[in-house]
């Protein structure tokens, strides 16, 4: 009878393995996948969070998603915080210690809603390390012996800890960075390797453009991000880098508009969004699912964007500015019922853009009502962020103020008006110096707070030197726009290092130029 009994075991074992390689092998065979990014509105209550987590991940929403992500800090950042497995050590948390006696229980709760719901989920959290842990970082510990990080934990379809990934950049955040940059990786069982980072990552080389120059195609994004204009807000920023890079990027975004937060999209590259949003007034907490095509096999996909017709004011989004001051700059004279053009070339320093651009009046502008009017700008400096990394940036874009001082760009108006111009023609042409690592992306914002998608816009850029890079941004052919915030090329150059033209000749020489020029 025993002998019976182990092979009728042995008979479900073997069937079991067969059923989930052929899943697996079925997954992997698919030319998509699909995902859902959540825009959440975070509370200050870890189990309110907590629950809304839970209950968006077997939401029907997600039914058909393979992966989840949530944003930046809204689970656990007013809670506490928490041990997180090493990847390594493929520690599954809801069977390990479902009791919650080394984790806490909502790293538990969030590994067994992983492995319930049978998805890779990918959440954010205040992580907790022991500091006798990293006995080569040699810094100052604090007295309780804790490091805390700023982590993404990945959980696959069974709830085991496969990735963790600490932020490099924080954003002023009163939390520790790791003792080296960390560049995480994670497999899945549907045949796509994902990177990851988080929100102010975005504008630096390490990790992320070093995880794009490394092969790597598709990446998870949570953000808290502050919007910033008239170049940083939230998707502008996400599908630019998306675009630039060629890469697919599911950013999942903390929505609170109030103090500046909205923003979450799922982007392929070229391609541009699959879904984006970004909610004015008092936020949401809701999943965006659509279906990613894999980069092996890229083809057309069927987009659901829906695009919102909603107009920002001051009063709608709480948003930041640039420090539109350090420009050089120049306003266009646009005047009531006429038509214009111009034609300029602007300098900051040794650095210059070539703008073209012509508008067409659409109505005469009420006496009392308050209306966008418009300035070309170009900056070639570092940005200038107090207590913070700093990226150093060469932009050259045409951008809305709210009166006629460069001291009144970068601000939304008060109350809802229609525009009083449209664009005709907008179009950049500049040539940017070669440097070590850099980025530059078409970066466009519309009133709706989204961005101009690839079918309407025109790009190239070329390399006809060791030295340069010729790039060409404009509205595509037979395009008009009425309802424009900002269109501009953002031009990143990370730390700077190893720019032509900068430096001395022995400097230039050891970063490989073979004809410097200083």
């Amino acid at each position: 009878m025993a002998k019976n009994y182990w092979s009728f075991f042995q008979h479900c074992l073997i069937l079991g393995l067969m059923f989930g390689w052929s899943q697996q092998a079925s997954l992997s065979r698919r030319d998509y996948y699909t995902a859902g990014v959540v825009e959440f509105r975070p509370s200050h209550l870890l189990s309110d969070n907590l629950d809304a987590y839970v209950e968006i991940i077997h939401s029907k929403n997600a039914s058909t998603t393979d992966i989840i992500v949530f944003p930046e800090s809204t689970l656990n950042d007013m809670g506490p915080t928490t041990f997180v497995p090493k990847p390594e050590d493929r520690i599954n948390p809801c069977l390990s210690d479902p009791h919650g006696s080394h984790f806490e229980d909502y790293l538990v709760t969030l590994s067994c809603a992983a492995r319930n719901a049978s998805k890779y989920i990918v959440i954010n959290l205040t992580e907790k390390q022991k500091c006798e842990d990293v006995p080569e970082d040699t810094r100052p510990c604090a007295s309780n012996g804790l490091n805390v990080y700023n982590s993404n934990v990945v959980f696959d379809r069974q709830g085991v800890v496969v990735s963790r990934y600490r932020k490099v950049h924080l954003y002023g955040e009163p939390k520790n960075t790791t003792f080296l940059p960390e560049l995480s990786t994670f497999e899945t069982d549907f045949g796509v390797t994902f990177g990851h980072f988080i929100c102010f990552d975005i504008l630096f080389y390490t990790p992320a453009h070093q995880l794009v120059d490394q092969g790597v195609t598709d990446f998870v994004y949570p953000a808290m991000w502050f919007s910033q204009l008239p170049f940083l807000t939230a998707v502008q920023m996400q599908l630019g880098w998306s675009y630039a890079n060629d890469v697919s990027l599911l950013a999942a975004g903390a929505s609170d508009p109030t103090v500046g937060n909205s923003g979450s999209g799922i982007y392929q590259g070229r391609s541009g969004s699959l879904r984006s949003v970004m909610r004015l007034g008092s936020g949401e907490r809701a999943i965006y699912v659509a279906r990613v095509p894999k980069y092996k096999a890229k083809r057309r996909t069927k987009r659901d964007l829906n695009r919102s017709q909603q107009v920002a004011t001051s009063s709608s989004f709480n948003i930041k500015r640039d420090y539109l001051e350090n420009f050089t700059s120049e306003e266009l004279k646009i005047e009531a019922g006429k038509s214009g053009d111009l034609s300029k070339i602007l300098c900051h320093g040794g650095f210059c853009c070539h703008f073209d651009v012509a508008w067409r009046s659409l109505e005469t502008a009420a006496g009392n009502s308050s209306y966008y009017s418009y300035r070309v700008g170009i900056f070639d400096g570092w940005r200038n962020q107090k207590r913070l990394d700093v990226n150093y940036i060469r932009n050259c874009g045409l951008f809305t103020c709210s009166g006629h001082s460069i001291d009144d760009c970068g601000q939304l108006l008060p109350d809802l008006q229609k525009p009083v111009v449209t664009f005709t023609q907008l179009e950049i042409r500049v040539t940017y110096p070669h440097s070590r690592e850099f980025l530059f992306f078409p970066d466009t914002l519309l009133d709706s707070l989204l961005p101009l998608e690839p079918k309407q816009f025109e790009w190239s850029q070329q390399q006809p030197s060791e030295g340069s890079h010729q790039v060409r941004f404009a509205l595509g052919e037979s395009q008009e726009v009425s309802n424009l915030l900002t269109f501009a090329i953002y031009g990143n150059y990370y730390y700077n290092d190893c720019t032509f033209g900068v430096g001395t000749a022995e400097e230039q020489l050891a970063c490989g130029y073979k004809n410097p020029q200083i």
